[in-house]
């Protein structure tokens, strides 16, 4: 039992070190939301993808160990939570000690990084936004003023000035 826990304690010391990692990266990724550089933020979602494919794989290790400490203590493995564990080791301090601070450490820099993803999506639907009203203003600049051309009925025949078709040039 004593390998096991060891071997939970230092798996989620590593998942939490990824993280951290993570979470750094997402600071980052923020800065460079702002500025729109397109280039910067690609390769910053790529080193994002490698960390959490690693947490991925740390995760299968966590859910692996976490098994088999509920094996041994005869508990449903979905019932079992990572405080339960903590209060189970009451008898050795220096395990609950460290398996507490993992989990602490844990659970601030996920919700951290829960913060900050919220507050990328929310610039990034507001960048979505900016594009779609510059799209429009492009449109609606290419778009002709209408005559004032009336049908024999005193009817507006809504005829513009100088209209294409309205497709788009990419040649221009």
């Amino acid at each position: 039992m004593a390998s096991l826990m060891e071997n939970l304690i230092d798996t989620l010391g590593q998942e939490s070190r990824e993280y951290e990692q993570l979470l750094a990266l997402t600071r980052k990724k923020t800065r460079i939301i702002a500025s729109a550089n397109l280039e910067d933020l690609q390769k910053i979602t790529d080193d994002e993808q490698q960390i959490v494919s690693r947490i991925s794989n740390l995760e299968k290790k966590r859910v692996e160990v976490t098994a088999d400490i509920a094996n041994v203590l005869n508990r449903d493995v979905t019932q079992l939570k990572l405080a339960d564990l903590v209060d189970m080791m009451s008898g050795r301090a220096a395990d609950q000690e460290k398996l507490a601070a993992v989990h602490d450490s844990l659970k601030v820099t996920v919700r951290e990084l829960q913060r900050i993803n919220e507050q990328n999506k929310t610039l990034l639907e507001d960048a979505l936004e900016m594009v779609q009203f510059e799209m429009n203003l492009l449109q609606a600049s290419k778009a002709a003023p209408e005559t004032a051309n009336y049908t024999r009925n005193a009817y507006n025949s809504g005829a513009q000035m100088g209209v294409s078709n309205g497709n788009f040039d990419a040649k221009q």
